[in-house]
């Protein structure tokens, strides 16, 4: 049975490239399913430090806290850039999980965490990307959420709102959210929705 990272054998890993992502090409083959070994593959794979994402939840008022920001990658890829989202952050050195959950929804939000459940761990495109995001559902108070958010140093321009969880649902059944981590918390959300708020009030 293969599935465990001992069934690959990297040949040789170069460095392509190293700036905001590090881009290196690896040379590799691994075991098959049906035994013996694959032929040797090329591939470029995109790495970054691996994220946290928040999705805000106010269960009394039944209310999700959600961001808009513009976004480099969906401007290129050829649609409208400025994305409707759930606050997101990578993870710094030494940083827990929680603490990265915390500190981003505070400076993208300004909001606190009341309580905090990780719900996945998700690979956006991991036939590219090493990068994954641990995601994550909040309890906040939603009461005064809004405003223009985000660090100056990082030229971060966030629109925070609140909205009814059927609106955010409506959005992205209307296509409105196609960041992935969002779409997965909105569906874990709305399978989870009556239990969270059981245990959240």
């Amino acid at each position: 049975m293969v599935g465990k990272r001992s069934d690959v054998d990297v040949i040789e890993r170069e460095t392509l490239y190293q700036g905001h992502l590090k881009v290196h090409r690896y040379r590799f083959r691994h075991k098959l399913f049906a035994g013996g070994w694959s032929g040797e593959l090329t591939r470029e794979v995109m790495e970054r430090a691996h994220a946290v994402a928040v999705l805000p939840y106010d269960p009394k008022h039944d209310t999700v806290v959600l961001i808009e920001q513009f976004r480099p990658g969906i401007f290129v890829g050829g649609h409208d850039p400025w994305s409707i989202e759930c606050v997101a952050g990578l993870i710094e050195e030494d940083e827990s999980l929680e603490e990265v959950a915390r500190r981003e929804t505070n400076e993208e939000a300004g909001l606190e965490i009341l309580d905090l459940r990780n719900i996945q761990l998700m690979y956006a495109s991991p036939g590219v990307f090493s990068e994954h995001v641990s995601i994550f559902v909040a309890r906040v108070d939603a009461t005064n959420a809004g405003g223009i958010h985000g660090l100056d140093h990082e030229n971060e321009d966030i629109r925070v709102f609140s909205c009814p969880f059927g609106e955010a649902l409506g959005m992205l059944d209307n296509g409105r959210i196609v960041v992935s981590h969002t779409v997965v918390a909105l569906q874990w959300l709305a399978l989870h929705r009556d239990e969270m708020r059981e245990c959240w009030a």
